[in-house]
């Protein structure tokens, strides 16, 4: 275990943990479940989300093994049927509205077992999670050949006029009946939405008028592969013909080695509207050049040309070095769509010397750090409202509409709060704009404890403001609270006697700081005040409302101060 956890690591990835169904379903739903599940070993590894050729056991073993140098990468080729024997896709207009592109290939004398079936299907779920983002991009369908007879057709049709039998079901439906069938579904229901809404459907049919599938929801039952299944038909329907080419790349490329001749894959025709053919899958191989000494300069190696080659050439990247070692010649297989940039090269030569390998050294450039103003002030400032006698909390940046607004006594749009586009909670919905609502929630928590409560919280909060590039702008706050049988308005003040002292801010008018009696929403009627220092208001303290207290779900009285320590940077 020790040493695949090493070589794993070495390869860029993680393994996460060594489990087993039973540990699983123990963990998550106690030892009563788990009776009866497997005992089997378990290995969960982090795969990168760029790296979809790591994705089946099929293709971490291949590059697993090539990068040990145990076996050589496989060459992947397609076979072009003679004229008239290969499989045809013929795409009609009317797909243009719902999912307008289609690829398709062909595995041939394929032998499946139990596990490699598992697998394919298996893989065909990651690469719709992943890449095909849940199926929107792209949509997979695999069937059985022999079931079959092309030329196929992808076409588009109103839901009433499909009808066929979904997989695993026992009888027939419409289009419309189906969607209804997988509404309660919980692997399907998420795929509905896609389709859902359009005025026609998908779906792909033989020369016979058999339903293939109605992508991207459910293949027909006629044509479901099973272990005994020989050759078969791939198609991918999608909204992005790219990501529509690598998926099929992707399947073929791993699972061609179980057919009879390895690593080799039959070509299907597709045929556009506009009447042009094209070959899938491309499988293209193209070549790149790459400069050893950008390598070892970003990586900060010096390793010869020649062993750069053989570094990448260890990870599926079959290299060698051309003109008297001033270039290596990078080809990349159809495997690895991620290759995108040099940087991808540079990349995987780093994972194959070893992170571990690179020597540490101190940068060249030489600066001195310094903390922040802001960040020091709220340090020093902490301690010593910590010695005043104040608990120190730390609240959620996100809080409820409520919380802010009308807990409160406040409007919402007067807030000028930054709002979450999509929340996932209702206790998550905007950025908080003062810090009070967090530690009256604190106090609501605790209180058990012994009374007098005293906290504080030095954080920032959140406004818009149009004027700023982002459209919002960050405040650091101070804020405290006590909590007791008597509201202790005279403790708060003390605080911010205390606080301005340590600000050697004086308490007048001319440069130092006053407060006058104003009223707040949130405050106590003639017992609120306003805190003016450095020319402008800073903030407010006082008694807060009784409205205020019992919306927290509190019951005794609390006064609270929150003050703006950006100023006194």
């Amino acid at each position: 275990d020790e040493e695949f956890n090493e070589l794993c690591f070495e390869f860029g990835l993680e393994l996460d943990e060594i489990t087993s169904e039973r540990d699983i379903i123990s963990k998550e739903k106690g030892e009563e479940k788990a009776k009866g599940a497997s005992d089997t070993v378990l290995y969960k590894i982090d795969v990168p989300a760029n790296r979809y050729d790591l994705l089946c056991l099929e293709g971490l073993v291949r590059g697993l093994q090539v990068f040990k140098e145990r076996i050589n990468l496989p060459r992947y080729e397609k076979i072009i049927p003679a004229q008239g024997e290969g499989q045809k896709l013929i795409i009609t207009e009317k797909t243009v509205q719902v999912r307008p592109h289609a690829v398709a290939a062909v595995l041939r004398n394929i032998t499946f077992t139990k596990e490699r079936y598992d697998s394919f299907i298996d893989l065909q779920e990651k690469l719709h999670q992943n890449i095909c983002r849940r199926r929107a991009l792209v949509a997979i369908g695999t069937h059985d050949l022999d079931t079959i007879s092309g030329p196929f057709t992808f076409t588009a049709k109103a839901p009433s006029e499909i009808k066929f039998k979904p997989l695993n079901q026992s009888q027939e439906y419409t289009a419309s009946q189906i969607m209804d069938l997988y509404r309660t579904d919980s692997h399907l229901r998420h795929y509905l939405h896609l389709i859902e809404n359009k005025p026609l459907y998908p779906v792909i049919y033989d020369s016979n008028g058999v339903v293939l599938s109605m992508p991207p929801i459910i293949n027909g039952d006629h044509t479901k592969i099973t272990v005994n299944t020989r050759n078969v038909f791939i198609e991918c329907t999608g909204t992005d013909i790219t990501k529509a080419k690598i998926v099929l790349d992707i399947i073929v490329t791993m699972f061609s080695e179980y057919c009879e001749k390895p690593f080799s894959v039959e070509a299907a025709e597709v045929v556009y509207p506009n009447g042009k053919t094209h070959i899938y899958p491309e499988l293209a191989y193209r070549k790149e050049k790459v400069k050893p000494e950008l390598i070892n300069k970003k990586i900060g190696i010096s390793e010869t040309p020649s062993s750069l080659a053989k570094l990448l050439t260890r990870m599926c990247l079959k290299s060698h070095v051309v003109g008297n070692g001033n270039n290596i010649e990078i080809e990349i297989p159809p495997t690895r769509a991620d290759i995108i940039h040099a940087c991808d090269i540079v990349e995987d030569a780093a994972i194959a010397y070893g992170y571990n390998n690179i020597q540490m050294t101190i940068p060249k450039t030489y600066t001195i750090a310094n903390q922040l103003p802001l960040n020091k002030l709220t340090e020093l400032l902490r301690l010593d409202v910590a010695a005043a006698g104040f608990t120190e909390a730390l609240t959620f940046a996100l809080c409820s509409q409520e919380d802010i607004a009308d807990k409160l006594g406040m409007d919402i749009s007067a807030t000028k709060a930054v709002r979450i586009a999509n929340p996932k909670t209702a206790e998550f919905q905007v950025a908080r704009t003062t810090l009070l609502p967090g530690l009256l929630k604190t106090i609501a928590a605790n209180r058990k404890m012994p009374l007098p409560l005293k906290l504080f919280e030095i954080s920032d909060v959140v406004v818009k403001d149009p004027h700023t590039d982002v459209g919002a702008r960050n405040y650091r706050h101070f804020c405290a609270v006590y909590y007791n049988k008597s509201p202790g308005f005279e403790i708060i003040h003390g605080l911010l006697d205390r606080v301005m002292q340590l600000l050697e801010v004086p308490p007048n008018e001319e440069n130092g700081y006053t407060i006058k009696a104003t009223e707040g929403s949130a405050f106590f009627p003639g017992r609120c005040a306003e805190i003016f220092a450095k020319g402008q208001s800073i903030g407010k303290l006082g008694v807060l409302h009784p409205d205020v207290i019992t919306k927290f779900e509190l019951t005794m009285p609390c006064s609270a101060l929150e003050i703006n320590i950006g100023p006194f940077v």
